[in-house]
């Protein structure tokens, strides 16, 4: 496991405004730091540790967590200290308000957040309750302790604020004619599961299910919302139609759902597709707006599901540093099903703006990489995807429920007397239970015949059980769920009418809802749960039931097309609801059950849904995205800042001999990732690539891996200076290739090589191998992202242990590409001699004051942006030398100091130099100095900037986001060329 410096890690949570630290930085050599202040990182509010809490770790024997000196070093202990104080809290918390939590049971209501009071709903929505309007709107003073408080010895931690964003307030707004609002509960998984969380001063934005256009009626609204700490966005009719309606209905749930685009109207859906998505965007829109009226620094913004995909890019294109996160509460479907969605690559790019993704299950998330591997093109990793650098955290995060609630509630009268009621109802029959919204999802049909299927194969079981199917109606305007609801209807009535008596039938089934309380004495008095969902995001229902099921152990068939399926399954009996025949089996097979058997597997459940609840589901996605945060921060120092072109143009401006390096992939070209991208040099480079070709006082050099006919297609037109296979050949446009290739360079081994390349082209399809003189590379850029590495780390492989197990090779690995090449055939190691050959074929007298070397580099051709570097002192210089040193500079971008020489020096002592010529021995730059005297070279720092170009991982000094700033910055340098030179 990675580890990180503990002095990141142990940072004060508020109260400073700057720290002083010494950090290794790249490119300094072994061992270099240099002292510098920086703006401390702010973890957030949720992650402070006062004094009670380290207190309680240690009481309860949680040392282990914490290292000797009290500090998480790394990631995971981060999180398990977070962990530990969370338990401990809610173990405080718990002991403290069991009375008050006993008589809100009692009375039917439930704690909530910000003193919010409602009743619980879940997800099947069973449930519905109007706020209590004359509840305080204050919140506690716990809630709203000041950050001064943090700061102060003793004092408690303030909550950190969560605004939730969804499409839904967890309220549904009904005007009265007074324009009044009545506020009555949403159901939905989403509002079960985050209402009985209380570690955050937790504030709601979303749309309140009705349309308002007048103002006086948004302004009533807007306070009245205000009162239960909930924000409106205000959406039309129009809207709501092409945003929710289509493109969030019609479009993207039949998708993640794996039913597919619509195919009803192929052409109508083609010509409205356009309007939908342009309204989600709109809506996107306007969600983004209000969050960030809203937006507190220090705030984590949590957005749900897949109505509000494009919403963390909105939100970090207003504000960078916001921390945001993202969960999609429905299945994410695998890339061949995403990719037939006309707008895949947008709705995944703007995912990615979030710092942290989260999905229920392993699988979702998976399917999530795997999309943006195989579509965009990017680099998964095991914590996330990532994309130039930047890395979206992806996790999995099963959603909970308050199991609490449904626990107490058994013991309440009310739920005793139902129960009574169920049991002298259904005495001497064993009960089966569905409970589902009436959904094409949901499975209902294939429970319904599958339920037929068990009846005929076991008559004797005929007479002795009976299915209570409870379907929630659900958009029952929609033809769709119509034509479903006939069908059900109609399987129903023939079991029913074959298998059914006088006075009896098999299944009872309910179109309606069902109070709490129903809903809770109906899951006691279940033998078997019965789920058959084709595909659901999670389904709460199953974690219900076995919340209630404590007395009787009860038996759970459960479909593993559901997301519960990953949590509960140790204890479940998992089934394919596409298969009548094995789910009539499970139903025999759990209502002949041995009791032991019952209450084995139902301990594995119980203990998981009891302890994996929604407030710890939240609890930890907030932690994770707290934690990401600060890994980001981490990862930010060890970046390159941008560039600030008008310094560097500045610098060029007051320059008397500049030498200008360029390379040519990616940075004088179109972007890696651009469309129809081929190796040619973007025509709007051609005029500022000549003007400055033609000043006197610049020397351009475009150093490539490229072979010498695509440098001399491109520049050929151009009086420049090329060197191809990463500084193997060098000419001057004018004149004829040299070779600069050390003459002792063995090259027997390209052969064997040769061949290991040809067999993996062979079975690779769309890949490539070209052969060099020193090197040859094997691209699988058009291949399949997922094969080609799979290809290529088996590539890998052979060599190591075949052809090169004992050669004196550099083997590289590109992001698309395996290269072997002789060694130490790099761009930096070439550099010496192209520059010694470039002095004597221009006669250079006055010293090169100004460098500029810009390119898309691999890593080990990087070293060309160290050479240049001065070497830095045995000692480091003291903080406030540093501090009077960098203040005399007059830019406000101020480099690191040069180190000229040493990379050269590095290089005489690895390897002997050839010759550009049979009479003339190079050696290095510092030899080229002493040979030519002190006027090759007088480069101070200010005038050295070394860019690497959408590679956030570099050694250069500074970063160029893709060619289009090296467009940008050329032209301003041509522009400032003197016309008359």
């Amino acid at each position: 496991m990675r580890r990180y410096n503990p002095q990141y890690c142990s940072l004060p949570r508020r109260g400073y405004e700057s720290i002083e630290r010494s950090t290794p930085k790249k490119g300094y050599g072994n061992g270099g730091y240099v002292t510098r202040k920086e703006k401390p990182l702010a973890p957030p509010k949720a992650m402070t540790i006062v004094s009670r809490d380290m207190s309680t770790l240690h009481s309860k024997n949680n040392l282990a967590l914490l290292q000797t000196d009290g500090i998480p070093r790394t990631r995971l202990e981060r999180l398990l200290r977070e962990r530990a104080i969370r338990k401990s809290a809610k173990s405080s918390n718990d002991g403290e308000g069991e009375g008050s939590s006993t008589q809100a049971h009692e009375s039917g209501e439930v704690d909530l957040p910000s003193t919010q009071q409602e009743s619980l709903s879940s997800d099947s929505g069973t449930s519905s309750r109007a706020f209590n309007d004359q509840g305080s709107s204050e919140p506690t003073p716990k809630a709203t302790a000041s950050d001064d408080a943090c700061e102060k010895k003793g004092s408690q931690a303030s909550k950190q604020r969560l605004l939730v964003v969804a499409n839904r307030l967890p309220v549904s707004a009904v005007r009265c004619e007074d324009d009044s609002w009545q506020l009555n509960v949403s159901a939905g998984g989403l509002v079960s599961a985050l209402l009985g969380v209380k570690e955050f001063e937790t504030k709601w934005v979303g749309w309140a299910g009705v349309t308002v256009d007048d103002e006086k009626g948004r302004q009533t609204l807007t306070q009245a919302l205000a009162a239960k700490r909930c924000v409106p966005v205000f959406l039309n009719d129009e809207i709501v139609q092409q945003y929710y309606n289509g493109y969030c209905n019609n479009i993207l749930w039949p998708l993640f759902h794996y039913l597919g685009l619509p195919q009803e109207d192929r052409l109508t859906t083609t010509r409205s597709f356009q309007s939908q998505f342009d309204a989600y965007k709109k809506a996107n829109q306007m969600f983004a707006d209000v969050v960030q009226e809203q937006y507190e620094e220090g705030d984590v913004v949590w957005c749900h599901d897949y109505h509000l995909m494009f919403l963390p890019k909105y939100l970090k294109e207003q504000n960078s540093n916001m921390k945001v996160g993202w969960f999609l509460h429905t299945p994410f479907p695998s890339s061949e099903i995403h990719r037939t969605l006309p707008s895949r690559s947008e709705l995944l790019r703007s995912v990615l703006a979030a710092d942290l993704v989260g999905f229920h299950t392993y699988d979702y998330g998976r399917h999530f990489v795997s999309a943006c591997t195989r579509i965009l093109g990017l680099e998964g990793t095991p914590e996330g995807v990532e994309d130039q650098g930047k890395l979206t955290r992806v996790s999995a995060f099963p959603i909970g429920i308050d199991s609490n609630n449904f626990i107490k509630a058994l013991q309440l009268p009310e739920v005793q007397n139902h129960i009574k009621e169920l049991e002298e109802t259904f005495a001497g029959r064993r009960v089966i239970l569905g409970v589902d919204r009436l959904d094409m999802i949901k499975g209902i049909p294939q429970k319904a015949l599958a339920f037929e299927k068990f009846l005929e194969e076991n008559p004797s079981w005929q007479d002795k059980v009976v299915l209570l199917q409870i379907a929630v109606p659900t958009r029952s305007k929609v033809p769709e769920y119509q034509k479903l609801s006939s069908q059900v209807h109609e399987i129903v009535g023939r079991i029913n009418g074959r298998f059914g008596t006088l006075t009896a039938v098999p299944i009872h089934h309910l179109d309606r809802t069902l109070d709490f309380h129903k809903l809770c004495a109906l899951y006691a008095v279940t033998d078997v749960a019965l789920v058959t969902s084709i595909r659901d995001g999670m389904n709460l229902v199953s974690y219900e039931y076995v919340a209630c099921q404590e007395s009787k152990k009860g038996v759970l068939i459960l479909s593993e097309f559901a997301g519960a399926a990953q949590s509960l399954g140790a204890g479940a009996i998992l089934i394919n609801p596409w298969n009548v025949s094995e789910v009539a089996s499970s139903i025999s097979y759990a209502l002949d059950m041995p009791a032991d058997e019952r209450e084995k597997r139902h301990y594995h459940n119980f203990k998981h849904v009891t302890s994996h609840t929604s407030q710890e589901w939240a609890a930890t996605f907030v932690s994770e995205l707290n934690d990401t945060i600060i890994e980001a921060q981490l990862r930010t120092t060890q970046i390159p800042p941008p560039l600030r072109i008008e310094v560097a143009v500045e610098r060029f401006t007051r320059s008397n001999n500049r030498f200008i390096i360029l390379g040519f992939n990616a940075t004088l070209t179109e972007p890696m990732n651009s469309v129809g991208r081929k190796d040619k040099l973007r025509p709007d480079l051609e005029e500022p690539l000549r003007k400055l070709c033609q000043d006197p006082k610049t020397t351009v050099l475009v150093v490539s891996g490229s072979g010498r006919s695509v440098l001399d297609d491109n520049f050929g037109d151009y009086s420049l200076w090329l060197a191809a296979e990463n500084g193997v050949y060098l000419r001057v446009t004018r004149g004829e290739w040299m070779t600069t290739m050390p003459e002792h360079i063995n090259m027997d081994w390209v052969d064997s090589v040769k061949q290991v390349f040809e067999y993996f082209t062979e079975r690779t399809p769309r890949s490539q191998f070209e052969l060099r003189d020193t090197s040859l590379i094997w691209n699988y850029r058009y291949s399949d992202v997922e094969f080609g590495r799979l290809q290529a780390r088996d590539l890998l492989q052979h060599l190591w242990t075949g052809p090169i197990s004992n050669a004196a090779l550099d083997v590289l690995r590109g992001s698309r590409s395996v290269e072997v090449r002789a060694l130490s055939v790099t761009k930096g190691a070439a550099i010496d001699r192209i520059l010694r050959k470039i002095v004597q074929d221009k006669g250079i007298k006055k010293p090169i004051d100004y460098v500029l070397c810009i390119g898309h580099f691999l890593t080990k051709d990087e070293d060309i942006y160290t050479f240049f570097e001065r070497p830095i002192p045995s000692e480091r210089p003291s903080s406030s030398s540093s501090s009077s040193a960098s203040s005399e500079r007059p830019q406000a971008q101020v480099p690191p100091p040069l180190r000229m020489g040493s990379r050269a020096a590095n290089i005489r002592r690895q390897r002997s130099m050839s010759s550009l010529e049979p009479s003339t021995s190079i050696s290095s730059l510092q030899s080229l100095q002493e040979q030519e005297g002190p006027s090759v070279l007088d480069l101070q720092a200010d005038n050295y900037f070394s860019c690497a170009v959408a590679r956030e991982r570099s050694n250069s000094r500074y970063l160029l986001r893709s060619s289009d700033e090296v467009v940008q910055l050329l032209k301003e340098m041509a522009d400032h060329v003197e016309p008359n030179n």
